[in-house]
């Protein structure tokens, strides 16, 4: 078990210096260099080609799909777009890559010189440098068969290829200084707001427990700002925002525990597990010579005219951060209350039950309230609940039309939950929708009074709380499908005559 430092003692002592290295597979109808489908799941090996195998002979065809969205991807960072890029061969072997090589770009990527405003829980903005966003082909995947699903103590790998091949954008930034105690959550708050801009402008699903984003994130730590960089560990393939938070803070508190005893960092990539929440030694990190990068000779130098780069920017949706900014006067929130819709990563699902007809207020009583609790309560992202933004609207609009009180929304949309159908039919279904028509309200009023004649002198003595007890009365004769305040009505009109 690794010593760890108090993380307040780390920070104290210490000045963290990040780099996070973020992979975005783009979601192109095929792969990067081959006809092969790119589509995630299929049975083993199902979507390969002989190029996706790296069979003698086979030769590669770049994907202008991937190109494109490798440019927009560069705009949308504020990056500066090559007008002329080459790929080159990555050179070291593990067996996900069949041909021992993996087609990457090295010294001139597609875009370069780039900076991403993140901003964090309490508001600020942090403005994160980026070095480059390069294209790629993704490799397979391996599976270990043994030893708990990891490569240390397994009885044999199996290999599936239908991932090699798939168009990758890796975003490396510069080194990421000045975020002190602030580096857990500067480095989640980074990926996150690239998740939400691939999203938008349409290049990846962008869904984490699938791996269309990951991220590989350095640690080190210097004395002081002052100091020469610390030696760094680079934690691969964490690919939640709650793991990459922990992942650092992780390594901030284990590396300076190393430091303090006198010891040496050592230069390695590591593990990240979720089980226990540690990082774990995987092997010494190679320097960018040791894979021997050199052009790929199968290929031809990628061109992107300005006329053709300029029409890619031109073609880009509104982005996330001027959408927040949108919404939130267009729906009257406040600055913290659409930061905590952005932190519970409902901004997207509120804004498209707004666009199915939901007023803002309700929309955001629903996602951030029942939804989140049921999502929290489920372990499910709150995209992944079983419920949609057309439902939410149309949950919304029954209550807007006075055929459902707050409460009875609640068993309708327990019933949508539980699949059900819409919450339309899940009235239907349940007999839930509220009872307005004033002589069936007029006779349960009736009734009840009937039962507590002493309710009436009460009211005309100046008493009107006592007509809460008919009221109740009424809703429980009508397992609350009453309408409370039609009922109350009737009631001071019996108490008048």
């Amino acid at each position: 078990m690794d010593e760890l430092m108090d993380y307040s003692d780390v920070v104290e002592n210490y000045d963290p210096v990040l780099g996070l290295e973020v992979h975005v597979e783009l979601s192109t109808k095929t792969k990067m260099f081959d006809a092969a489908p790119n589509e995630f799941g299929g049975e083993p090996n199902e979507y390969t080609t002989p190029v996706s195998l790296g069979l003698p002979g086979a030769l590669p065809v770049l994907n202008k799909a991937a190109v494109e969205y490798g440019i927009r991807l560069g705009l949308a960072l504020n990056c500066k777009i090559a007008e002329s890029c080459h790929f080159a061969r990555k050179n070291y072997f593990y067996p996900d890559l069949s041909k021992n090589f993996q087609t990457s770009q090295s010294d001139e990527p597609i875009a370069y010189d780039g900076y991403l405003d993140v901003e964090l829980s309490d508001g600020e903005i942090f403005r994160v440098p980026i070095e480059r966003a390069h294209l790629e082909e993704d490799a397979g995947k391996n599976t270990h068969i043994g030893g708990e699903g990891r490569l240390q103590g397994a009885d044999y790998s199996l290999v599936d290829y239908n991932r090699a091949g798939v168009p990758l954008v890796e975003i490396v930034t510069k080194p990421i200084e000045g975020a002190g105690a602030r580096a857990p959550e500067v480095a989640a708050a980074y990926v996150r707001t690239i998740r939400d801009i691939v999203r938008a402008i349409g290049v990846s699903e962008a869904r984490m427990e699938r791996g269309n984003v990951r991220a590989d994130v350095n640690v080190s730590l210097r004395k002081s700002p002052d100091s020469p960089y610390g030696t760094r560990t680079e934690t691969k393939n964490v690919n939640s925002f709650r793991a990459i938070e922990r992942a650092t803070e992780y390594e901030m508190r284990r590396q300076a525990a190393v430091l303090d005893a006198g010891g040496t960092v050592v230069q390695e990539t590591r593990h990240w597990q979720e089980a226990d929440s540690t990082t774990s030694s995987g092997r010494p990190k190679s320097d960018a010579d040791d894979y021997r990068y050199f052009p790929e000779p199968d290929l031809v130098p990628v061109v992107a005219p300005r006329e053709w780069v300029e029409e890619i920017r031109a073609s880009l949706p509104e982005l996330p951060a001027a959408k927040r900014r949108r919404l939130k006067g267009e729906w009257g929130v406040s600055d913290m209350e659409m930061r905590d819709i952005v932190n519970a990563d409902a901004l997207d699902l509120i804004a498209e039950t707004v666009d199915a007809g939901a007023s803002p207020a309700g929309a955001r009583k629903w996602w951030m309230g029942e939804l989140a609790r049921y999502a929290k309560d489920a372990n499910l992202e709150l995209a992944d609940v079983p419920v949609t933004p057309a439902h939410i609207a149309e949950l919304d609009k029954l209550i807007q039309d006075g055929k459902l009180t707050d409460k009875l929304a609640r068993q309708v949309l327990d019933g949508v939950l539980a699949g059900e159908g819409s919450p339309a039919a899940v009235v239907e279904a349940r007999g839930l929708e509220v009872v307005s028509d004033d002589s069936a309200l007029q006779a349960a009023v009736d009734d009840a009074l009937a039962a507590d004649p002493s309710v009436l002198e009460s009211i005309r003595n100046g008493k009107v709380q006592a007509a809460g007890a008919i009221v109740g009365a009424v809703m429980k004769a009508t397992r609350g499908q009453a309408d409370a305040a039609r009922v109350r009505e009737l009631v001071m009109e019996r108490a008048a005559q």
